[in-house]
């Protein structure tokens, strides 16, 4: 990537982030000299050597950060058999038949179906009997079990059964994965492709949650072109020794990178999700007689999770804490307390109303991802009923003072943060009115839960940019339509991106 740091956007409408923000009613400049906003105000003068591009009267804010991707899962997803829409596991068993009859000598990868709605567990027999000997490997579109046939079982050194690899085994297993499938589409080309296209909404930066990645797998990318947007490397349990003994801390660069390219948090997945039933609640599911764990499950035990909070806090590293259930959310909060740690629970799916106070005491982020209220809405009905009040608890949060982080879990959901700012505005994906909407955002507050904690616009400011097309703020009063607002929010268009004074699209 060329090393120009400078550049200088004319007639730019600046974006107020915060109420009571004091921006100028008319197109200002902003010159980003070395990486950093040096000015901001009416016809400033070039520098020597500083490019030059006019906004035309657009809407300039900080670029937009994505705080939760599996980004190698993401990349390929686009390759991968798409599962969304099936509503059975015989949806899913005719699209595999089909993919095998037209590619017979080819393992089949499918992501994205949702079983936790089927009136049935699947088996392996019955996806056996469509893919004969060929390997058949299908992600739930939550990423926490997977339903494989015999075929991929035995490829991937698992224990033969016939039901499906959840939670701990399949993401142990899922680093095995390209032992069937190949790496090429993890290349660093295809890495490039996807955060082009990452750089085109606006996105400047990304924290990185991919299990198969590493320290040297990020060096070999940045030199080979993967060098587009910030990113934030994150840690599991696994390699976290590893780290340690490369002395990296939270913030720290990445060998092999500049300083867009850093060391992330350590990972915790402590309990399952909602779709596996493996979340971790205070009460049952609605269909517990199913279930070997009525009230899902910890994947750690307190001890075991307070005792990696503990050895990342005293390494100097965050801890970025997946807790789904409400258990699990009150046990995450209770380790950070005792501990001392620093970072988020990731999620923070289904909360009690003290613990989102003890969030906030402790200063511990909610880094969520609102375009999952839109897949879950009817499941949480069917299997937490009576809880969905406090689900996806975004003005709670807010009101009592806890830091915002948006994000996707892409390929959970799409890597489109315009997605994830217009569910949290507008809980709702069809006509249907929007799902409990005392927990709504503004478009204000989504957006600057959108950011990374940057400011309005203003001099020392990062030169992380977006320039928008249209007023991401406007429409929207105390009453108004959410549908529409929230239709204007995923439609938005970026007309440039620019990180650390670079530009890494262009649509002007």
């Amino acid at each position: 990537m060329t090393g120009v740091t400078s550049l200088l956007i004319r007639d730019a409408r600046l974006v107020p982030l915060a109420e009571g923000d004091a921006v100028p009613d008319h197109p200002v400049d902003v010159l980003v000299l070395d990486g950093t906003v040096s000015a901001v105000g009416p016809a400033l003068d070039r520098p020597d050597g500083v490019e030059e591009v006019s906004a035309g009267g657009r809407w300039l804010a900080p670029g937009l950060w994505d705080q939760h991707v599996h980004l190698a899962q993401w990349t390929l997803a686009s390759q991968r058999l798409d599962l969304a829409a099936a509503r059975s596991p015989e949806d899913v068993t005719r699209q595999v038949a089909e993919r095998v009859a037209e590619y017979p000598d080819l393992p089949v990868i499918g992501w994205g179906h949702r079983s936790g709605g089927w009136d049935r567990d699947v088996t392996v027999s019955e996806l056996d009997a469509v893919s004969g000997d060929t390997a058949v490997v299908l992600i739930s579109g939550d990423g926490h079990h997977a339903w494989l046939n015999t075929t991929a079982l035995m490829h991937l050194a698992m224990p033969v059964r016939d039901s499906v690899v959840r939670e701990a085994e399949w993401f142990a297993a899922y680093a095995r994965l390209s032992t069937l499938v190949g790496d090429d589409g993890t290349s660093p080309e295809a890495y490039r492709r996807t955060l082009d296209h990452a750089a085109s909404m606006g996105i400047v930066g990304i924290v990185d949650f991919e299990f198969s990645g590493g320290v040297k797998e990020w060096a070999a990318r940045w030199a080979a072109g993967a060098d587009v947007l910030r990113i934030r490397m994150a840690t599991y349990a696994d390699t976290l020794e590893d780290v340690i003994e490369l002395g990296l801390r939270t913030g720290d660069p990445l060998p092999g990178c500049d300083d867009r390219a850093t060391m992330g948090p350590l990972k915790i997945i402590s309990d399952g999700s909602l779709n596996t039933r493996t979340a971790w609640c205070c009460q049952p599911y609605a269909d517990a007689h199913r279930l070997e764990y009525p009230c899902g499950q910890a994947n750690l035990d307190g001890g075991e999770l307070r005792g990696l909070l503990a050895r990342a806090h005293g390494a100097g590293l965050e801890v970025a804490t997946h807790a789904i259930g409400d258990a699990a959310v009150a046990e995450a909060l209770a380790a950070y307390g005792e501990t001392g740690a620093r970072g988020s629970v990731e999620h923070a799916q289904l909360v009690n109303r003290d613990d989102v106070r003890r969030m906030a005491e402790l200063g511990i982020r909610g880094s969520i991802q609102p375009a999952h209220l839109l897949d879950d809405r009817d499941l949480t009905e069917k299997i937490w009923p009576g809880r969905a009040e406090r689900c996806f608890a975004f003005r709670w949060m807010l009101d009592d003072g806890v830091e915002l982080a948006l994000g996707s879990d892409a390929p959970v959901s799409p890597l489109d943060p315009w997605l994830a700012i217009a569910a949290a505005v507008h809980r709702s994906a069809d006509d249907r009115e929007p799902w409990h909407a005392e927990q709504t955002m503004t478009p204000r507050e989504a957006l600057a839960a959108s950011v990374d904690g940057q400011p309005t616009v203003g001099v020392g400011s990062r030169g992380d940019l977006v320039l928008l097309d249209r007023d991401p703020l406007a429409g929207f009063d105390p009453g108004a339509d959410t549908a529409a607002v929230g239709e204007a929010l995923r439609t938005m268009t970026v007309a440039l991106t620019v990180v650390g004074g670079r530009v890494v699209h262009s649509a002007l």
